[in-house]
């Protein structure tokens, strides 16, 4: 069968910060005042997720195992899961990865994935559980433009001499009814201007999936066997999945759309996916 074209956008313990865990990092330089038209380098954003996963089997597909490095946030999240998933995709692909701590920021917020949050993580669709003042629970506060900024500068420094891709795997389904505006073409446009102009147009931002649905996204990776068991989408952080939090929910339609079966097990499951 023909591989799909995926579409393409141009435009709780404390983490120890920048630490690779396999490449090296290239040696620095000054910075350039332009950029060669097309990058040769990918910094992908991995919550160790479906979404963000995918996206590092594009880069590397496109720019090869040497040229692409993952990062990771410590944003404050009530569980590591995300981190050790990310930790483990990039060991499989063997690109570098780091880890940058950005919890003080954050450090006010009471929304549910925060460790110290007040509010339990709601259960059911984004739909279903859209609170009273228009959004799920589960929103951490301009959460992409916050890791955004600090991926574009980290890919200008690792990457001074060289024009780089920063990957974002923010897709339709979670801007749909502005339940997480940081996941729209809007947002996504203009975080994009932002970088490239905040950089002298060395460091760009790739959404691909800006336009795509979680099942769309999951078509793309079955396609190019991306290790969809190593990675972790849901908010709670047990030692299997729970089955009934929006992303669960979302990750198990994806598949189930296409035919597959999650590799992954849930302590509750619904239809199309696999319950203890």
């Amino acid at each position: 069968r023909p591989r799909r074209r995926c579409p393409r956008m141009s435009r709780q313990s404390k983490t120890t910060e920048n630490v690779p865990v396999a490449a090296s990092p290239p040696a620095s330089g000054g910075m350039r005042a332009s950029s060669p038209t097309c990058p040769t380098r990918a910094l992908v954003l991995s919550s160790g997720g479906i979404d963000s996963t995918t996206c590092l089997a594009l880069a590397v597909e496109r720019f090869g195992t040497a040229n692409v490095s993952t990062v990771s946030f410590f944003y404050g999240q009530r569980h590591r899961k995300e981190l050790d998933a990310a930790q483990a995709v990039a060991e499989r692909y063997g690109v570098a990865h780091y880890v940058l701590d950005i919890a003080s920021v954050l450090r006010y917020s009471d929304n549910a994935l925060m460790a110290g949050s007040t509010q339990d993580v709601a259960r059911g669709t984004y739909a279903d559980q859209k609170d009273a003042i228009g959004h799920p629970n589960t929103y951490v506060p301009c959460r992409n433009g916050l890791m955004l900024s600090a991926a574009a500068a980290r890919a200008a420094s690792l990457y001074p001499d060289e024009a780089c891709a920063v990957y974002l795997g923010a897709h339709a389904d979670d801007a749909a009814g502005d339940a997480y505006p940081d996941c729209s073409p809007a947002f996504t446009d203009a975080m994009s201007d932002a970088m490239r102009i905040g950089t002298y147009g060395n460091v760009t931002l790739e959404a691909p999936f800006v336009n795509d649905t979680k099942a769309g996204v999951v078509a793309c990776g079955l396609e190019r066997g991306v290790p969809y068991e190593l990675t972790w989408s849901c908010y709670e952080g047990g030692d299997v999945a729970c089955g009934t939090c929006g992303t669960c929910l979302d990750r198990i339609a994806a598949f189930h759309a296409n035919g597959a079966e999650d590799p992954i097990r849930y302590s509750s499951a619904p239809d199309g996916a696999s319950a203890l």
